[in-house]
């Protein structure tokens, strides 16, 4: 069990690796089309770029989407609508008329009131008989559908049947005989405030009827026979051609699939998303062997993919036509805040090939987006500075505009019918892509990232921690900001993170602070404080400045990118001088007490900062130094590094080292200001 535990650990990374790639593997997978997909690419207005097609087999032409809306307007506008009458209704206002009948005929005889409200009676009871109706539509010729039994109806003539908005004319007619004429204004008091309609519209059956014409449309207006001409090489996507090939695709698409093609449509998926996802794998393996070993940087990689090409997944289903507005560039302006231009764009067309699964145009998407990408190439390569985020937004946006007008000038032979409406998707994609500062942040936060941005903020030699620095121990400032500019100078001769080491040798000897009077650089007297102590205790607080430079990086929040140049600065080497000084009092001394901890530098920016803080040290000790010394200085020093195998860890090559060994030689030369020396 203890071995296998051990196996298991040593296998860890290996483990994320392998679950990381699956579960990528099957998430991208689910975003692809589940249905048969058209071989061709073609847009309405624009030549015919493939072979001549014919057709593959019988087809049916289908109606334009615009046919098939008039059909449906028009037998919206000619449905029967159909009505139900309510007997409820009549005895409602019966009831009603005797409640309020005594009230608008006051001052008349009890007789004549009578009279008059039988009168009423009657002419409710004549009105209800056929009914009444508030409104009528699709009346056809005159007769309404009355529902009877539930699914039954019969017509009625509208002549019949009182509308509410004649009442009035009704009132008048019916009650124009003397002596009713006088008390028409009762009546139509009495009888405005009763009367509501006993017929109203049957909703669901006219809802049903309705649905079931529509469902008896045909969407197909005659067919395609197979081996039909339907369109030849070179000629225009318009008309009946443009019409016959989406009826075409709608066919392939449409297509059920059994299940032997799906399986096998699922397993091309599952290969060719493989194949991408282990190409990124072996790239990072062979070329960028530090990222490859960083899980965190492996899983801020595939996040990125995922959240591209599961974007351009719901955008694709839902709204195509707004497939532009996907800032996929963010992507890489992302990336490029952690990663090497090269990483950034390799993942980003890997990502944009398995995005050409999803998109329609796929050709034109892909070749739009891998060329627009490239301008981050030119764009300023020090995301940090804001002014350069819109500079490169402003430059993708651009590349947008010139590369998709120089595609339609291609295709069509002209600049003219430009869609505009694409500059517009194009313009706010840019607009999106400036948001790619935030998501850096919580990237940072999430992820323990550093940006250059958060690394030029650390730069500032007036932040809290390097002010503290120059105050407490200004001979260890200063030889931190000459380490800087040293490991600064080598690190963009040989391509590595230029501004990490900067910061990164700016806060490597912080942990002096705590007892800066014991080294030397911060010492104003010549009075030397490890005179009174053993070479055992002033090792231990010489070796001691790495891990009190590791606790106040931690306690001041510093990023854990830099505390790693903090703990391998010194590796694991021996502080010489007091070990030799213990050893010639006891020659039993421990080795191993006089080493610091380490761990040895594991990249090449750390190797970088380990070489310069030796070197620029070292050289202090030198008096009146010439070009020859410094020269046999710097070789001396990183050759002892080089045999204390304090670099293997460092993936930093033998001819990188030479390229160092040169830059510090030429920045140490114009530090001394070394001159030739003229004769008397």
């Amino acid at each position: 069990m203890k071995k296998f535990r051990y196996t298991l650990y040593l296998r860890e990374s290996m483990i994320f690796k392998l679950i990381a790639f699956l579960v990528a593997l099957i998430l991208i997978v689910q975003v692809f089309p589940k249905k048969a997909k058209f071989k061709y690419e073609f847009q309405k207005g624009k030549l015919w770029q493939h072979e001549t097609l014919y057709a593959p087999f019988d087809f049916p032409l289908k109606k334009t989407a615009e046919q098939i809306e008039t059909e449906k307007e028009e037998i919206k506008e000619n449905s029967i609508v159909y009505y139900q009458k309510d007997p409820s209704v009549y005895q409602s206002v019966i009831s009603n008329f005797n409640n309020k009948k005594n009230t608008h005929f006051n001052g008349v005889s009890e007789q004549k009131k009578q009279e008059l409200l039988a009168k009423g009676e009657e002419f409710l009871k004549k009105i209800y008989q056929e009914g009444v109706i508030l409104s009528v539509e699709n009346t056809g010729e005159g007769e309404i559908n009355l529902i009877r039994n539930g699914n039954e109806f019969y017509e009625v003539s509208l002549n019949n049947i009182l509308k509410l908005n004649e009442l009035s004319s009704e009132i008048a007619k019916y009650f124009s005989d003397a002596p009713y004429n006088k008390y028409k204004k009762n009546y139509y008091d009495l009888f405005f405030e009763i009367l509501q309609p006993d017929i109203t519209i049957e909703q669901n059956f006219t809802k049903k009827t309705l649905e079931e014409s529509l469902k008896e449309i045909v969407y197909t207006r005659g067919w395609v026979k197979k081996g039909q001409l339907i369109i030849a090489r070179g000629e225009m996507v318009e008309g009946e051609r443009f019409n016959t090939l989406l009826s075409l695709q709608s066919e392939y698409e449409e297509e059920t699939w059994n299940h032997q093609n799906y399986v096998w449509s699922l397993t091309g998926y599952y290969v060719l998303v493989s194949i991408v996802l282990l190409v990124i794998g072996l790239y990072l393996k062979i070329y960028e062997k530090e990222i490859y070993k960083n899980n965190v940087k492996i899983a801020v990689i595939l996040i990125n993919m995922l959240t591209i090409i599961a974007f351009v997944g719901i955008i694709t289903q839902t709204f195509p036509q707004y497939i532009y507005i996907v800032p996929v560039g963010m992507m890489a302006l992302i990336l490029k805040s952690f990663f090497d231009l090269r990483t950034v764009i390799f993942v980003f067309i890997a990502t944009i090939l398995i995005v050409g699964f999803i998109v329609p145009n796929s050709f034109q998407f892909v070749f739009i987006q891998v060329v627009a990408v490239l301008a981050i190439i030119i764009a300023p390569r020090d995301l940090h500075y804001r002014l350069n985020s819109f500079v490169s937004a402003a430059l993708i946006t651009g590349a947008y505009f010139v590369i998709y007008t120089a595609f339609h000038a291609i295709t069509e032979g002209t600049i003219s019918g430009l869609n505009i409406s694409l500059f517009t998707l194009f313009f706010l994609n840019g607009v999106g892509m400036l948001f790619s500062q935030p998501f850096t942040y919580i990237y940072e936060k999430t992820f323990g990232l550093v940006s250059d941005v958060s690394l030029l903020e650390l730069s500032d030699t007036n932040s809290k921690l390097l002010r503290e620095l120059s105050e407490k121990a200004p001979g260890t400032f200063q030889h931190s900001m000459q380490v800087a500019n040293l490991a600064e100078a080598a690190a963009s001769e040989i391509g590595a993170n230029a501004l990490l080491v900067r910061v990164g040798a700016l806060y490597h000897d912080i942990g002096k602070m705590l007892n800066p009077v014991y080294f030397i650089e911060n010492q104003k007297t010549t009075t030397n404080p490890h005179d009174s102590l053993t070479p055992t205790q002033s090792a231990k607080i010489i070796i001691g400045h790495v891990t009190d430079g590791i606790e106040l990086a931690r306690k001041n929040k510093l990023p854990q990118r830099i505390i790693d140049f903090i703990r391998t600065h010194h590796g694991t080497s021996l502080a010489y001088y007091f070990y030799r000084k213990e050893f010639e009092q006891n020659s039993n001394c421990q080795e191993f007490n006089f080493r610091y901890p380490g761990p040895k530098p594991f990249s090449k920016e750390t190797a970088i900062l380990m070489m310069a803080d030796s070197v620029e040290a070292a050289t202090k000790s030198l008096k009146n130094p010439t070009y020859e010394m410094l020269d046999e200085f710097v070789e001396k020093i990183i050759k002892k590094q080089l045999d204390d195998n304090q670099f293997m860890n460092a993936d930093i090559t033998l001819k990188e080292i030479e390229k160092i060994k040169k830059v510090f030689k030429d920045k140490l030369t114009n530090i001394y200001h070394i001159r030739i020396a003229y004769p008397e």
